[in-house]
């Protein structure tokens, strides 16, 4: 145990630094998803979505964004190359084991996350004046959703011929998550089924457990309600829930779906 995770956190080490390396990969992970939630502040026309200010509400829900692009699009496109490149299966077969090959990708894309998460606080703190009312029910929501994303990537990796192919494999998800999950809109602003479905996509619960945890009100319901701390985590409940019952459907995709040695080897 003690090993594996020293192996895995050596990975998120090297997996980093690739990042930091690599121009275009920086950009894409880090920086397009702040650059798209200024996109998305600036085109809102009301000044309120469910009680709060609408560039308050958008940012608080753009951690959504940001694992899409932070997670699910960087370990596809790094599981996809280390597969093609023999890379996994020379980590498999060495003394890390298969969850310190995979879980030190996911912590370093976790690390990469929380990143982001604390220029957004910086970002709202200054803009706004607000910090988040509940850290450990909004770290708690990150790290679900960080593993959620990185098993969903094990798997469309495993559907995704080749690394040039990536981004193709990945854009229906991305598109989904962009229009679908609440990020600038509530969902119960929706009309019945679309808002059901939307409910149930696995971004959404992620970006309504955060919204919650970082404004201290219901968004849940859409009530927007104030809630203390304790409130909040029974609200969050049924949320967890759902994204528990995903992170098990995505684990069964994972293994089923994820290769270690090329398609065509």
């Amino acid at each position: 145990m003690r090993t594996d995770v020293l192996h895995a956190v050596r990975l998120a080490r090297l997996d980093l630094t690739l990042v930091f390396r690599n121009t275009t990969v920086l950009f894409t992970v880090l920086l397009l998803p702040l650059l798209m939630a200024w996109l998305f502040t600036q085109v809102q026309g009301a000044p309120e979505i469910s009680g709060v200010p609408s560039e308050l509400y958008v940012l608080t829900g753009v951690p959504g964004l940001m694992l899409g692009f932070a997670v699910f699009t960087n370990l596809v496109n790094s599981f996809t190359a280390r597969r093609e490149e023999l890379v996994l299966k020379r980590l498999r077969g060495g003394q890390p084991s298969s969850v310190a090959v995979l879980g030190g990708s996911a912590l370093g894309a976790l690390a990469l996350f929380l990143g982001q998460v604390a220029l957004l606080v910086i970002w709202i703190n200054r803009s706004d004046g607000v910090l988040p009312a509940n850290v450990p029910l909004l770290v708690l929501a990150a790290v679900l959703g960080v593993v959620l994303f990185a098993l969903f990537a094990a798997a469309f990796s495993g559907i995704t011929p080749n690394a040039e192919l990536a981004q193709v494999t990945v854009l229906p998800v991305i598109l989904l998550m962009m229009v679908g999950a609440p990020v600038a809109f509530s969902v119960d602003m929706l009309p019945g089924p679309l808002g059901t479905v939307a409910t149930l996509l696995p971004v959404t619960p992620v970006v309504t457990i955060m919204r919650t945890a970082f404004l201290g009100q219901d968004h849940f319901s859409g009530s927007g309600e104030a809630l203390g701390m304790a409130g909040q985590w029974v609200a969050a409940l049924p949320s967890l829930g759902i994204l528990l019952a995903w992170i098990a459907v995505a684990g069964l995709l994972a293994r089923w779906l994820f290769r270690w040695e090329p398609r065509h080897g």
